[in-house]
């Protein structure tokens, strides 16, 4: 029997699979993470090692919420953002629900509402949940909050929810957030991931309705933060304001490498967050090939419907220096 089951989303990020089948390092582009990240200490207790988490993750919660101002009940956490993603969508689109994104837009809202059994609508207005990523992956674009805000005003027009996907928003602009707001038709997803360069520990966590929350809590794994991404994110959370710093070296560096990727001839997109999203004015296959063989991995958008464009990170300087030598190798 056939069955129209969905493929797996295309993600940036795989350095280390390309390690593992190479033995060759190579600079990641593809992966948007802080290059300045804080500096500080931590460390995970090894006695908690041979002890189950505390699912409740009350702890955590508190500190979110003393850095967020919210309260525990309103706060959910995860293995990664992307587990709360698939977790919201098993509770709030099971059924004959429809689910709403602008594409180009991050590929994982679409499959989780269709594992979830949900079915796309064509606008907002006709969605039980609209997806929202802010500042979005791949364009780099940030709504404004009042903006937002009059988004929510219409979902809440037909009792439907606004998911706010803000996993780059620490290093844009977090006066943007709609963290603080409480409202029953809003969902706000945040990650530790991207701010604090940290993808292989996986924390995610999300602020909504008590009720909603308690949904997503009961519905996601046991125990799915584990004891080091526990520690690490209690103590990254006293260092939110830290990542001030981190905004303002990355817009240098930002600024610096859309004038030189211009000046090859390619259209740089507005962003303003950590990577930028480059038109080439051509199929990115090769280019992205040809700069693979001077170790150098960028994101092909044609997994966003963008054949011709690709997404790079804004890494170190001097990292940035060798992809724009590698960039320039490449023109024809």
């Amino acid at each position: 029997m056939a069955v129209d089951f969905p493929k797996r989303v295309v993600h940036g990020g795989t350095g280390k699979r390309q390690l593992e089948r190479t033995r060759k390092n190579v600079l990641d582009f593809s992966a948007s993470v802080n290059p300045y990240p804080p500096e500080f200490e931590w460390h995970c207790n090894p006695e908690f090692l041979a002890s189950y988490p505390d699912d409740s993750y009350h702890e955590l919660k508190e500190r979110i919420g003393s850095v967020f101002h919210r309260n525990p009940e309103e706060i959910c956490v995860g293995n990664g953002s992307i587990e709360l993603i698939r977790v919201f969508c098993q509770v709030v689109l099971c059924g004959d629900k429809h689910f709403f994104c602008e594409p180009p837009t991050f590929g994982e809202y679409a499959l989780s509402a269709r594992l979830a059994g949900a079915t796309p609508a064509n606008n907002p207005a006709m969605a039980d949940v609209s997806f929202i990523c802010n500042p979005n992956n791949p364009t780099g674009i940030l709504q404004d909050k009042k903006s937002l805000m009059q988004t929510l005003s219409v979902m809440k027009l037909n009792d439907n929810i606004l998911f706010c996907d803000e996993a780059f928003i620490g290093l844009s602009d977090p006066k943007e957030s709609l963290a603080d707001i409480t409202d029953s038709n809003l969902f706000v997803l945040h990650s530790l991931t991207k701010s604090f360069s940290i993808p292989g520990i996986r924390f995610g966590f999300g602020f909504g309705a008590a009720d909603l929350i308690e949904k997503i809590e009961i519905s996601r794994p046991p125990w799915s933060v584990n004891a080091f991404a526990e520690a690490f994110a209690m103590q990254a959370l006293v260092h939110m304001d830290d990542l001030k710093a981190s905004r303002e070296r990355i817009r240098q560096e930002r600024d610096w490498l859309i004038h030189k990727i211009t000046a090859l001839g390619f259209y740089c997109h507005p962003s303003s967050v950590n990577f930028i999203l480059v038109e080439c004015h051509r199929d990115v296959a090769k280019l992205c090939e040809s700069l693979l063989g001077r170790s150098i991995l960028v994101r092909d958008c044609t997994s966003f419907g963008l054949s011709t464009s690709i997404r790079v990170a804004v890494r170190t300087h001097d990292e940035n220096l060798l992809l724009m030598e590698a960039l320039a190798a490449c023109m024809p």
